[in-house]
């Protein structure tokens, strides 16, 4: 492949790449969040959608899978500290 497509394909990747993590980073903050105000049916539904979002972006490549399973690891810990 040619430098320069590959510089384009890298580029679409990276724009791409951005995307998935900046979404991953918001749904990981808003589970959080929704934890420091108690855990309640909502504050259950942020955190699964977190999850999957960092699932997601595992399975793409974005971020490492140990990176991946820490966060979830912390997010679930507080979960069940916050119903318990």
């Amino acid at each position: 492949m040619p430098a320069s497509k590959s510089a384009r394909v890298q580029e679409r990747r990276r724009i791409i790449n951005r995307r998935v993590r900046t979404a991953t980073r918001t749904a990981v903050k808003k589970a959080t969040g929704s934890l420091s105000h108690g855990a309640d049916e909502q504050a259950a539904a942020n955190v699964r959608t977190a999850i999957s979002k960092l699932d997601r972006a595992t399975s793409k490549g974005v971020i490492h899978r140990n990176t991946a399973a820490r966060s979830k690891s912390r997010l679930m810990k507080r979960l069940n500290a916050a119903t318990a």
